[in-house]
C-alpha cells in the first residue's frame, strides 16, 4: 500500500552561491555563479515524499509571480497534488538566498512573501473538506505562521491523523508553541532547535552530549516521540518504548540543503506506514546523507530505490543501537 502524506508548509525559489568560506560579518567573499532551484521546507519536504514514493498533497500559498508558476510547475513534475496550493494576487513568492561552503555547511536568508499570508482563513479555504484522514500522516514545519500550524495540527489529530512537526526555524517560545507541542504524535528538530526548545543557549550543546537524553527532556513537552538529528554523526530518538542512536552513513557532503528536508519525509512516510522507529530513523539517516552529496534543495532529493540502494550496502547496525526497535508511533496520542 502507498503511503499517504499530506504537507502543509512553505513554498520558496532558492538563489544558491557557493563559496569558498562563509563572509564574516561586512565582508565580502567571491562565489560561483548564482544557481535557481525550488525549495522551502514544505515543498523539499512534499517532493523528498513523492520521490520516496508516497502519495503527496501539498497545502500552501504562492505569488503571483514568475517564481510561483515554475515552483507550481515543479511540484506537478514531481507528482505531488498542488491543488490546495494557491496563487495570491498582488503577492511574491517565498524566496530564500543561500551561501553555501564548499564543505557543504550554509547560512540561509529567507523572505516568506505569500507564505507569511497562510493564516487560518487562508488553510480552511485552501482544504475543501477534512485536511487529512485516520490512515494519513501530516507533515509540519514553522515557515509559514504559527497559528496556522496549531489549526492544522489540531484538524489533523482531530481526524485520527500521524502528526509530525519539523520545529525549523528553530521557535520562538510562548502559549501557542506550547499548545502545538500538545498536539504533536513525533517532534524533529537539530541540535540547535532543540537547546531553544529546551530553553538553552545554543552554544550550551555543544560538545559531547548524551543527546538521547535531550531528546527524552523533549517529550515532556508533550510529543510522544522526538528525533533529534545530528548531522553528520546521525540521529537520537527517544519514545514510549525506549531511546535509541543511528550512525550516520559516510558521504562525501557537498552541500547540506535539502538534508533535513529528506531526512523529515522519510522518517514520515516510514512511521506512517507502522514501521519500528529504528528503522525509520535508520532509513531516514540514509535519505538525509544521500541528499547532501548533491547541491541544491530540490535537485538533491533521493529516490526509494537510491535509498534502499544505500542501506543495502551498509553493514546492519548494531542490536544495542536501537532499545527501542519494536516501537510503532502510528498514532501514539
Amino acid at each position: 500500500m502507498t503511503e499517504r502524506l499530506v504537507v502543509v508548509g512553505s513554498l520558496n525559489m532558492d538563489l544558491s552561491i557557493t563559496v569558498p568560506r562563509l563572509p564574516g560579518p561586512g565582508e565580502t567573499v567571491q562565489g560561483a555563479d548564482v544557481v535557481r532551484g525550488a525549495g522551502g521546507k514544505g515543498a523539499n519536504q512534499a517532493v523528498a515524499a513523492a520521490r520516496l514514493g508516497a502519495t503527496v498533497r501539498m497545502v500552501g500559498l504562492l505569488g503571483d509571480d514568475a517564481f510561483g508558476t515554475e515552483l507550481r510547475s515543479c511540484l506537478a513534475g514531481e507528482g505531488v497534488d498542488d491543488r490546495a496550493v494557491a496563487d495570491l494576487p498582488g503577492a511574491a513568492s517565498g524566496l530564500a538566498m543561500i551561501v553555501v561552503q564548499q564543505d557543504g555547511e550554509n547560512t540561509i536568508t529567507l523572505s516568506p512573501g505569500a507564505n507569511r499570508h497562510l493564516d487560518v482563513p487562508a488553510l480552511e479555504s485552501l482544504t475543501d473538506g477534512p485536511l487529512a484522514g485516520p490512515a494519513d500522516t501530516v507533515l509540519f514545519q514553522l515557515e509559514v505562521p504559527l497559528p496556522t500550524v496549531m489549526a492544522a495540527a489540531r484538524a489533523a489529530r482531530t481526524a485520527g491523523a500521524l502528526t509530525v512537526l519539523n520545529a525549523a526555524p528553530r521557535p520562538d517560545p510562548g502559549p501557542v508553541l506550547t499548545e502545538l507541542l500538545g498536539q504533536v504524535d513525533v517532534l524533529v528538530v537539530n541540535e540547535t532547535e532543540a537547546a531553544g526548545l529546551l530553553g538553552l543557549a545554543a552554544d550550551a550543546l555543544h560538545g559531547e552530549q548524551d543527546w538521547t537524553a535531550h531528546a527524552e527532556r523533549l517529550r515532556e513537552l508533550g510529543p510522544a516521540t522526538v528525533v533529534v538529528t545530528l548531522g553528520a554523526a546521525g540521529a537520537v530518538a527517544a519514545g514510549p518504548q525506549g531511546r535509541l542512536r543511528q550512525p550516520g552513513f559516510p558521504v562525501d557532503a557537498v552541500d547540506t540543503v535539502g538534508a533535513g528536508d529528506a531526512f523529515c519525509a522519510q522518517l514520515s512516510i516510514a512511521l506512517g506506514a507502522g514501521r519500528p522507529l529504528a528503522e525509520a530513523v535508520r532509513r531516514a539517516c540514509a535519505a538525509g546523507a544521500l541528499a547532501a552529496t548533491r547541491t541544491g534543495a530540490q535537485h538533491s532529493l533521493p529516490t526509494r530505490a537510491e535509498v534502499d540502494a544505500l542501506l543495502a550496502r551498509a553493514a546492519d547496525p548494531a542490536d544495542a543501537a536501537a532499545s527501542g526497535a519494536g516501537t510503532e508511533v502510528r498514532h501514539a496520542h
